[in-house]
């Protein structure tokens, strides 16, 4: 029997934003097609589908979930156990696209190295949608997922991520909890250079969506966004 095809299908980054406002008409054929979804959150997953007005009932379509407590092993080989077996499935991410900066990854490697087909549908990716609109290097960067919590090591973090910035002329780019983006805002304006370039990109795709790039030396000159539980991606250049 021929395997399945694992399908990468991304969703909305923002609640607010309907499903066809972001993701090309393509994309429904594929998500019509499927009845197996290996998804980051089942509830959101269902919700979003449902937005979406897939073809099938969202009741007689099979969920199993793949996020940060799977174990790589025996738990992901059961999840492809149905591709395998000539099912294709399609991998859904809490927001955004699946396999980046998401346990998605997990399925990924396995279908490859089982020789399962694996494709990528379009869709926005918060990283690159940021990137894009910061102005900064885009020839090369570096998407560093999240700082550590406590002060004195997180400083020292951004301490060696601005001298990456100088030294290889490469964008870093990195995120927070939102409950704790204030916080980390506070202490990037305290640690980095005046003259270093900071690009705060808060809401992407949202109505509210904000993105500027200025000097640390502005940006301690004027009101700061208000960032407390606004996904943000926050770059260094």
């Amino acid at each position: 029997m021929a395997y399945g095809t694992l399908y990468l299908i991304p969703c909305p980054i923002s609640d607010e934003t309907a499903p066809w406002d972001v993701l090309p008409a393509a994309n429904r054929a594929v998500m019509d097609a499927l009845d197996y979804f290996i998804v980051e959150n089942t509830r959101t997953a269902r919700r979003f589908l449902s937005k979406a007005g897939v073809a099938r009932p969202i009741d007689t379509l099979e969920f199993r979930e793949l996020n940060e407590h799977t174990v790589a092993g025996r738990e992901v080989e059961e999840l492809v156990a149905p591709i395998l077996a000539g099912r294709s499935a399609g991998v859904i991410s809490e927001a955004g696209v699946p396999g980046v900066a998401d346990p998605g990854a997990l399925v990924v490697e396995a279908c490859h190295r089982h020789g399962v087909r694996v494709v990528p549908l379009v869709g926005p990716s918060s990283i690159i949608l940021a990137l894009m609109a910061s102005g900064l290097n885009g020839q090369s960067f570096a998407f560093n997922g999240y700082l550590p919590v406590k002060p004195p090591e997180r400083a020292k973090a951004i301490r060696f991520f601005e001298r990456r910035a100088r030294s290889e002329g490469q964008s870093q780019l990195f995120i927070e909890a939102p409950y704790r983006n204030a916080k980390l805002l506070e202490q990037l304006l305290q640690t980095l250079a005046p003259e270093t370039r900071l690009t705060v990109a808060a809401d992407l795709t949202a109505p509210a969506e904000r993105v500027e790039t200025r000097t640390v030396g502005e940006w301690r000159r004027m009101s700061l966004p208000e960032l407390n539980k606004r996904p943000a991606i926050f770059i260094i250049g």
